[in-house]
């Protein structure tokens, strides 16, 4: 057991020389599993670190990029850069050319890990000439410096240079949800301070403890929660070979810690209702106390999540019907507040004290408040950011002296609970001068069983439309029944709100809103500016025309 967790590094180099023999990475391939013991990660570690060393320009920033989906790979990437004493750059491996190019010339890397990728053909030209390319034995790359012929080499091994708590530790890029993504600069100390935070409430000190990665590593939820957790517990992180593998990836590593986004929940709520014959059919067998216990342990054994120890979401709002579900089956899912610049350490909902409705209670180690006249959560923690890479006005924006503005609305309650009511620059004036909050309007859309993803526009008109594309379940239906139910959900969605924000009609879209065409974010939130502008030439004629349901 580590007494006080220290930097990431550090926390991987304890339990390497504490137990060398444990498993530290599993990586699949063809259905077998390469394991990766915490010894054997370190001399990687050590011989790439050293390369680095020698290699790099100590008078300009040690900034090194990693362009990778998930793999043990990418740990070792991350490990190695620390382990010379450099800042970490990593971007999301689902990114354009002309992307990739803003963030690595802005982000002044001088080197980028190069790993398992699906778009490098196309990807290679956003890449400067001028930055020295190290490719993993996975990645389909072959330009610059192979990773194995670094590990072949003969090196005399460098020590590492240990990071200062004051140093950086990594520049972590925002997804992009409002713009042009912004390098959140990260401390040592910041890691290690939200590591000791979490390590009780998080159950870091279990024996045997099990992650498993597929969200994105460069998202901060997933670095958190996923590869500088189980360091820092000594525990296990298994990886996925790919979407079709998931579900038995996860069935074969059975986390005690697992996270998945809104969405990723709701999938797997409609995977167990198809396969079990139906809400009414699961209602009927939880109802039957003999079988109630057999049925939930069934249930979570098929997702692979019958040993966990620890459930989260984050990301995005869970809806509130979507966790009491979850619970009817035993799960209960924690969920988690917070952004990138405050590493996603805002609140968390206790294991035993969960409260619908809300995102958790505020962690000790963390002040909030709600802004009078905004409504705008904000926040101060000694694990904060130092603001933005490069941006001084975006820093000085984010911060009112030591409060930091989440840009979210809330309420707090009696019990320091916060919930969610929206995002301070989401809201949109309609033409009768009244403010709508879109998100939580389309919460209650995306709950529906036909609905995958929702999102509502309505700047300068009288009443917002809602936005809507459409679940695999929904191909069951005719046109007509379709319409039927979506008429049926806008009539029961409407009073939940103000009559200002009553929807006049659903437009269903038919173009699938992705990561690819830039409607999504790599966590699969809305673009909602790039939504807004595919549609702006037809929205007055939606508006306008006669049907409620209206098919794009």
């Amino acid at each position: 057991m580590i007494e006080t967790y220290q930097s990431n590094l550090e926390n991987f180099i304890h339990w390497a020389i504490e137990t060398p023999n444990s498993v530290y990475l599993k990586q699949p391939k063809a259905g077998q599993y390469t394991d990766y013991s915490y010894r054997a990660s370190l001399e990687i570690v050590e011989k790439v670190g050293t390369y680095l060393i020698q290699q790099l320009n100590k008078e300009k920033p040690l900034h090194i990029g990693i362009l990778s989906k998930n793999s043990a790979h990418w740990i070792l990437a991350d490990l190695a850069i620390s382990y010379a004493g450099a800042i970490s750059v990593p971007f999301y491996p689902t990114l354009t050319s002309e992307q990739l190019n803003q963030v690595l010339v802005h982000s002044d890397c001088q080197f980028l890990m190069v790993g398992k990728l699906d778009n490098w053909n196309e990807i290679k030209q956003g890449i400067p000439s001028t930055i020295q390319l190290i490719y993993t034995p996975d990645s389909p790359c072959n330009q610059g410096i192979s990773w194995n012929d670094i590990l072949k080499s003969s090196l005399d091994i460098s020590s590492p240079i240990l990071p200062k708590h004051t140093e950086l530790a990594t520049i972590v890029y925002t997804s992009g949800t409002t713009g042009v993504p912004k390098g959140v600069m990260i401390t040592n100390g910041a890691i290690a301070q939200a590591l000791n935070l979490a390590r009780d409430i998080a159950y870091l000190d279990r024996p045997n403890t099990r992650f498993i990665s597929y969200l994105p590593l460069c998202h901060i939820a997933e670095r958190n929660f996923v590869e500088f957790a189980c360091t820092a517990a000594g525990g296990t992180i298994f990886f996925v070979e790919s979407l079709d593998t998931f579900q038995q990836n996860l069935s074969q590593a059975r986390p005690s810690h697992f996270l998945a986004v809104p969405r990723i929940w709701a999938k797997f709520k409609e995977g167990i209702l198809n396969k079990i014959g139906g809400q009414k059919k699961l209602n009927l067998l939880l109802s039957i106390p003999i079988i109630r216990g057999l049925i939930q342990k069934k249930i979570q054994k098929g997702l692979g999540l019958d040993q966990t120890c620890m459930v989260i979401t984050g990301a995005a709002p869970m809806p509130q019907e979507l966790t009491a579900w979850f619970q009817s089956i035993g799960l209960y899912i924690q969920e988690a507040y917070g952004m990138t610049e405050n590493l996603g350490l805002n609140s968390l909902t206790p294991r035993h004290k969960i409260k619908l409705g809300t995102v958790g209670r505020v962690h000790d180690q963390c002040t909030t408040r709600i802004d009078p006249e905004t409504g705008e959560i904000q926040m101060k923690a000694d694990y904060n950011c130092l603001g933005y890479y490069k941006n001084q006005e975006q820093t000085d924006a984010l911060f009112d002296g030591a409060w930091l503005k989440t840009g979210d609305m809330g309420q707090l309650d009696s019990e320091n609970y916060l919930s969610i009511v929206g995002r301070v620059k989401d809201n949109f004036k309609t033409a009768k001068g009244q403010y709508v909050s879109p998100a939580p309007i389309e919460n209650v859309l995306s709950l529906h069983e036909l609905i995958e993803v929702a999102c509502v526009v309505g700047v300068n008109l009288p009443q917002p439309l809602g936005l809507v594309f459409l679940s695999q379940q929904s191909n069951e239906l005719t046109k007509q029944e379709l319409v039927s139910a979506l008429e049926k959900l806008l009539n029961v969605t409407n009073p939940l709100f103000k009559k200002y924000e009553y929807l006049k009609k659903l437009i269903v879209m038919k173009e699938p809103w992705t990561v690819e065409n830039a409607c999504l974010t790599p966590t699969l939130k809305i673009r909602r500016m790039q939504i807004e502008k595919n549609v702006e030439d037809r929205i007055e004629s939606w508006y306008h025309a006669k049907q409620t349901i209206i098919f794009e």
